[in-house]
């Protein structure tokens, strides 16, 4: 069974920081690209951060250089750490990992972790 778990979310205050995690479990996610997404209420799931199996990152333009995905790959493990946060970097944070079937990605997905930044 596919286990995606997040943790490290939390209260923390404008232009503070948090490291979050996200164990991935029941796969060999060594191939897979993994990253994280986020969802601010009312708001559509954005890409905050992605990485391939081979390293190649991607950002989303909000990131602007304060956030950085990192992953153990024997660990099955993502990471994202986030500096100097804003009040509209809250939201829930979710890991996936993608997973591609010849040319059809299927994604596994936790259950997310609660950012808030307070100002």
């Amino acid at each position: 069974q596919v286990q995606l778990v997040e943790s490290g979310g939390g209260l923390v205050q404008a232009g503070g920081s948090l490291r979050l995690s996200c164990a991935a479990s029941g796969r060999a996610f060594s191939s897979y690209a993994m990253g994280w997404f986020r969802q601010a209420p009312e708001q559509e799931r954005e890409l905050v951060a992605s990485m391939t199996n081979r390293g190649s990152t991607t950002y989303g333009d909000f990131v602007r250089g304060r956030f950085t995905i990192s992953r153990n790959k024997t660990q099955n493990t993502v990471y994202l750490q986030m500096n100097n946060l804003d009040p509209g970097d809250s939201g829930v944070y979710y890991c996936y990992a993608e997973q591609w079937f010849i040319t059809t990605p299927h994604y596994y997905w936790g259950q997310g972790t609660q950012v808030t930044v307070s100002s």
